[in-house]
């Protein structure tokens, strides 16, 4: 899925027969193509390089969570950790074998074919490559989504009703809620097999996704519902973690947990703080890709996309290079926003206060004198 922020039409090598050259003018956006098609690839190494530090980003925060879900196997963060060390494995598989599909046709230069069959008008049968692409778009789109809302919903109800969350959540039922999302992931992602929606290659013709142009009843629904369902993950995770966070600060302000407890809060600090981070990172990263797509099938049904078509591709590759950055960003929540590191943090923030206020004082303190001495010096006059 990574590769796919670095492939541009500038990478793509297109042999167009002699009789197309006045059917390709006609079409929208195919000008375009033609004139980059006569460039030579761009160096794969860049992507290459990027893919790797993403890999390597998801290794180390799943070790992370694992020595972590070691030590806290029988404590109510075990739930939390097992959420977490879930999503990342989901990112590390998502950004892996998308991505090693679209650099394995960036490389081969494979991708030529798929422009020569989208500017002859058959995109309307993409090879198998392109639909399991497709489907692991929607899959691994999906997944991590769904797991941040399960996170949310899981703390909010361990800050809010503990006692609940006690009796009910139990390792067993987290494994079950981990298959249940993956399942329904999966099924939303084979739906276009079942002719309700369809994959196809999208601009500039190295990577698959839902179809946006040229939209049918089923295919506006399809864009509807995978839209429909990771906006609302994103919305029941704010509401969620909203719940959370005013729930520690009230407990926060009154101030009458014992030790333990307090023990426990900062525990829940710490998940929340990293579910807000989750969060935030899932909306900046998917927001765009979703709302462009919902706008490019709306308008596509409708009629009234020819006009504006290669603004809305623009669009579409934009948002497909920022919901790509969603597997790089995630493994950085669990290790940069970690108690300890929070420690840290606030301490050198503390430290950095408390030495601005002592030189303020002693300021204060240097314009004070100075002014007791001058008051002395009139008055001996």
């Amino acid at each position: 899925m990574l590769a796919m922020q670095h492939l541009n039409s500038s990478g793509i090598i297109a042999h167009f027969p002699l009789s197309n050259r006045t059917t390709m003018a006609q079409e929208p956006g195919v000008e375009a193509v033609a004139r980059n098609a006569t460039r030579p690839p761009t160096s794969p190494t860049a992507a290459g390089l990027t893919m790797t530090l993403g890999i390597l980003f998801n290794v180390v925060a799943l070790c992370i969570l694992a020595k972590a879900y070691n030590r806290f196997r029988r404590r109510s963060k075990a739930t939390f950790l097992l959420f977490a060390s879930s999503l990342v494995a989901t990112d590390l598989v998502g950004h892996v074998i998308p991505g090693a599909l679209v650099l394995n046709r960036y490389t081969s230069g494979t991708g030529s074919t798929a422009v020569s069959s989208s500017v002859r008008g058959d995109p309307e049968n993409p090879d198998a490559s392109c639909l399991f692409l497709g489907g692991c778009m929607v899959f691994f789109g999906l997944c991590p989504l769904f797991l941040g809302c399960a996170m949310a919903a899981e703390r909010c109800l361990g800050v809010t009703k503990p006692l609940l969350h006690a009796r009910l959540v139990t390792t067993a039922r987290t494994k079950m809620a981990l298959t249940l999302i993956w399942l329904l992931a999966l099924c939303v992602a084979l739906l276009p097999f079942f002719n309700l929606g369809a994959y196809t290659y999208q601009y500039p013709w190295t990577w698959c996704f839902i179809r946006v142009e040229g939209t049918k009843v089923t295919d506006l629904v399809f864009v509807m519902l995978f839209s429909g369902l990771a906006l609302g993950s994103l919305a029941l995770a704010f509401v969620c973690n909203t719940m959370s966070g005013i729930t520690l600060v009230r407990a926060r302000l009154k101030k009458r947990s014992c030790t333990q407890r307090r023990s426990a809060r900062s525990h829940d600090t710490e998940m929340v703080v990293q579910l807000v981070g989750i969060m935030v990172t899932s909306c900046i990263c998917w927001s765009p890709l979703l709302v462009f797509g919902m706008m490019s099938a709306t308008r596509s049904f409708n009629g009234t996309l020819s006009s504006d078509i290669d603004t809305y591709r623009g669009l579409m590759v934009t948002g497909v290079r920022m919901a790509t950055c969603n597997q790089i960003l995630d493994p950085w929540v669990y290790i940069l926003l970690r108690r300890a590191i929070l420690r840290k943090i606030y301490r050198i923030t503390k430290r950095q206060a408390s030495f601005r206020g002592s030189i303020f004082r002693s300021v204060r303190w240097d314009a004070g004198s100075f002014q007791n001495s001058e008051k002395n010096s009139v008055n001996k006059i």
